[in-house]
């Protein structure tokens, strides 16, 4: 019997079965038995699979909105970083989490009525993928107002550039005959973080 904790237990199910099946056809049901307890137990920790979700995201995927709440709480002053460095730690974790997260997702889009409430409650918690662009727009303007960026740039066109690049990856590429990106993670990152700057800077 897995002696982790039973919340541990529920996230790490969560987790495996949304990679392994998609989030339309995980059910609470599956995870609660993948988890070694009951549904009920799990309705302890987690009002519904979107929470769930949300949860895993959290805790189980790259730290993509904790690097940027971090960027953002430290006000746009870095001294001892660069906006290129930042730029690209950010594209890194996106490509990751995209990776991840694009099979999960994926399956909604064959369930309507299930994406329509997915949504809904996505709304309800504040959360959702227009939530990273959100963040970085914020970020480039903290380095925009400390005249780090070209003061005509497009903040929120650039913040949707670099994560749109980072999504299609994950996209793309998992539709290609061996199913890999022609660059290594940090190789990618590190050009589309200079290529970005170059058009703000």
């Amino acid at each position: 019997m897995d002696q982790k904790p039973a919340r541990v237990r529920i996230v790490d199910a969560a987790h495996d079965l949304m990679r392994d099946i998609g989030l339309a056809r995980t059910t609470t049901k599956q995870i609660a038995k993948a988890a070694g307890c009951s549904e009920a137990a799990l309705y302890k920790y987690f009002a519904n699979k979107e929470e769930l979700f949300v949860t895993v995201l959290n805790e189980r995927l790259p730290k993509l909105g904790s690097l940027l709440g971090r960027l953002l709480s430290e006000g746009g002053q870095y001294p001892d970083r660069t906006i290129e460095e930042n730029l690209t730690d950010i594209a890194r974790e996106a490509a990751l989490f995209y990776e991840q997260t694009f099979p999960m997702a994926a399956s909604l889009y064959a369930e309507p009525q299930l994406k329509r409430r997915h949504e809904e409650v996505m709304r309800e918690l504040g959360t959702g993928p227009h939530r990273p662009i959100q963040g970085l727009d914020a970020y480039l303007r903290a380095e925009q107002r400390a005249g780090r960026i070209s003061a005509g740039a497009d903040t929120y066109a650039a913040a949707s550039l670099l994560l749109g690049a980072c999504a299609q990856r994950a996209f793309a590429y998992d539709m290609s005959p061996d199913r890999k990106p022609p660059q290594p993670v940090d190789e990618f990152a590190a050009q589309i973080a200079h290529t970005l700057l170059t058009g703000i800077a």
